[in-house]
């Protein structure tokens, strides 16, 4: 379960980063709302996995599964350059992840 919560967070990491970015610096009342609602749903998830698994495993994967996504979604919704050097280090990302689940 705390991985099922641990994932679920970094996906609002996600939501909250795009929000952040679509609140065009705190402008849009919406989407500075979805980014502070999505910020505590992270953390609140974040914490609650927290609970079962070790400190450094826990954030290093809500903050990188936060990074790939966020440029993911940078590429895949906002047109934004993905370069051969981004993609390798999305990459390492994620093999860093899953080293450290195997670790785990």
């Amino acid at each position: 379960m705390a991985w099922i919560m641990l994932f679920l967070a970094g996906l609002l990491e996600i939501l909250w980063a795009w929000a952040m970015k679509l609140s065009n610096g705190f402008t849009q009342p919406v989407y500075t709302g979805v980014m502070v609602v999505g910020m505590v749903g992270s953390f609140a998830l974040l914490s609650l996995s927290m609970k079962v698994l070790p400190l450094g495993t826990a954030y290093m994967v809500w903050t990188g599964i936060g990074a790939v996504g966020a440029f993911v979604v940078g590429w895949a919704v906002l047109g934004e350059a993905v370069t051969p050097m981004r993609l390798v280090a999305a990459v390492l990302i994620v093999a860093g992840l899953v080293l450290m689940k195997i670790a785990s």
